[in-house]
Formats: C-alpha cells, sequence, structure tokens
C-alpha cells in the first residue's frame, strides 16, 4: 500500500479520432462518475484529478496531435514535480502525448523506459497501415517513425529509444509493423512465448528492459491485451488474452518502485462493456500496481 502522503494524478484524454469507435472519449469520465478516486482511497491510493482533456478539433491528424499535445504538458508537469500519474485513455494514440512529455521530463537525467502490454503492435506508419488508423501508429511515432505531427510533440525526439522498450502480449500483428521492430531491435513477447514463461517471469524480462540505463519507466495498457471473455469493453478484441487476475499479481512488481513515472490505460470504450467487466478489470489493474 503507498504511503498516505504518496500523490497519484490522474489524467482523463478523451480521445477516440485515432480509433474504431467514438465511445472511447468517455472512458474518464466513466470511471469519474462511478466514483474512481473514492474507490482508490479505500485500496491507500491517494489520487486526485489533474486535468480531463476534451478531445481536439479539425481534422483526425490535427486533432489526434492538439490531444496529444495537451496530454503531453500535463504528463510532463507531472513527472516534473516527481509525482506519478495515471492516465485514462481514449484509444491508443493518445499514448504519443503521455510518453512523449514523460519523456521530456526526464530528458536532464536520462532516457525513458516503456512497458507496452498489448494485443497489437500499434507500430505501423502510414505507408504500411491499410486502415489509417492513428491507435495503430503511436509506438512507431514514439520511436520516430512517422507523421512528423506526432513524432515531433516531443521536445527531445524521438521520445524512446528500441533498447529501452519491450512489448508483451502481442498475438495481432502486420509484416510491415513487425518488420520496423524487427530492424530496429525492440524485444517483443509474443502470447505464445508468455504461455510457455509466464506472465511474471516476462513481466520481470520487460522491467528490467525497461529500467536498464534510464531514469525512469512507465507502463502503457492497452486493455485489449486483457481476454474479450473478460475485458469486452474494447474495440478490437482479440481472443486468447491475458487473465485479469494474473496481470493485476504481475504489476505487484512495480508497486514500490521509486521510478516508475506512470501509467496508462487506453482503449476502453464504455458504450461497448458488458456488466461493467472490463471497468471492473481497470480497476483491478489499477490496485494491482498501486495498492
Amino acid at each position: 500500500m503507498l504511503a498516505p502522503t504518496t500523490k497519484i494524478e490522474l489524467i482523463g484524454a478523451a480521445g477516440d479520432l485515432g480509433g474504431r469507435h467514438i465511445g472511447a472519449r468517455f472512458a474518464a469520465a466513466t470511471l469519474a462518475d462511478h466514483g474512481l478516486i473514492p474507490w482508490l482511497a479505500e485500496h491507500g491510493v491517494d489520487a486526485h484529478w489533474r486535468d480531463m482533456i476534451a478531445p481536439g478539433e479539425g481534422e483526425t491528424l490535427a486533432a489526434v496531435a492538439a490531444l496529444c499535445r495537451r496530454l503531453a504538458e500535463e504528463t510532463r508537469q507531472s513527472v516534473a514535480a516527481g509525482r506519478k500519474f495515471v492516465v485514462i485513455g481514449g484509444d491508443h494514440s493518445c499514448a504519443v502525448g503521455t510518453w512523449s512529455g514523460a519523456r521530456d521530463a526526464l530528458a536532464e537525467r536520462g532516457p525513458l523506459g516503456l512497458i507496452w502490454f498489448d494485443a497489437h503492435m500499434d507500430a505501423h506508419t502510414p505507408d504500411t497501415s491499410h486502415s489509417g488508423r492513428l491507435h495503430g501508429m503511436p509506438l512507431a511515432c514514439l520511436l520516430g517513425h512517422g507523421p512528423a505531427a506526432l513524432t515531433g510533440i516531443a521536445r527531445h525526439p524521438p521520445a524512446l529509444k528500441p533498447e529501452n522498450l519491450c512489448l508483451i502480449g502481442v498475438r495481432s500483428y502486420e509484416d510491415g509493423e513487425r518488420a520496423l521492430l524487427d530492424r530496429l531491435g525492440v524485444r517483443v513477447i509474443y502470447m505464445d512465448e508468455l504461455r510457455r514463461i509466464g506472465l511474471r517471469a516476462a513481466t520481470q524480462e520487460a522491467l528490467a528492459i525497461a529500467r536498464r540505463g534510464t531514469a525512469g519507466f512507465g507502463i502503457s495498457i492497452d486493455l485489449d491485451v486483457l481476454d474479450p471473455s473478460e475485458a469486452p469493453g474494447v474495440g478490437s478484441r482479440v481472443a486468447g488474452g491475458l487473465a485479469g487476475a494474473e496481470f493485476a499479481e504481475a504489476l505487484r512488481l512495480v508497486r514500490d518502485a521509486p521510478d516508475l513515472v506512470g501509467i496508462e490505460l487506453a482503449e476502453y470504450d464504455p458504450m461497448l462493456d458488458e456488466r461493467f467487466k472490463t471497468e471492473d478489470q481497470m480497476r483491478r489493474l489499477l490496485a494491482g500496481a498501486l495498492a
């Protein structure tokens, strides 16, 4: 349990223009309306809402970039002040803002490490994406590959170095994005390997990668990494995912890490949820990592 004086800053990123469904913009507001703050307090986490960022306006790329710039400034300020943050997206394009800002705050001390839990790679560029949806591109953008409007949000781009990044739970991807990550040497722990070694061992390896020579690390969770039977409220369901209880238990590995700068939960769509299953999983994961 966190000490009572420890502060967690919650940041809502109400964006869905980068994804497939409009409901992701309601994720943070739904959790706020359903009492996330008092629930966290009951579990020993002292949290408050730092900001609730509204969707950007204009054509898709400009709107997503505008939201990411605002989000980057919020996470930059939070990390610079020595406070941990939790970002509630939005579709996963918000990750460009979340981790660009965190990287900027750490720039004088060293690079940022990142553990990326996702059923997908999110490493497309406009040249490899068939759909053109930006929620399939944030990891590539953070690595410096993609539209300039997004790769340039970090003040010190690229926001991530390949050697400081590890993906866990991938089971749906396309050749172009895999080729990019393979060329860059990014460690990807696919679901078939994860089943062999176990989620705890995979998370331990990812932690070692994200903490090796870095000034701090973060965790980005696309909720579609969970099995759809436990988390139906996502726009891109992929069978054969993680079990919520096991995932929450694995996240206990970061609970007392002083160099954890923040956590991001993305792609929750309350309009697609069933009996609050996915919302309950989000709470369980936050408790695992923080409480």
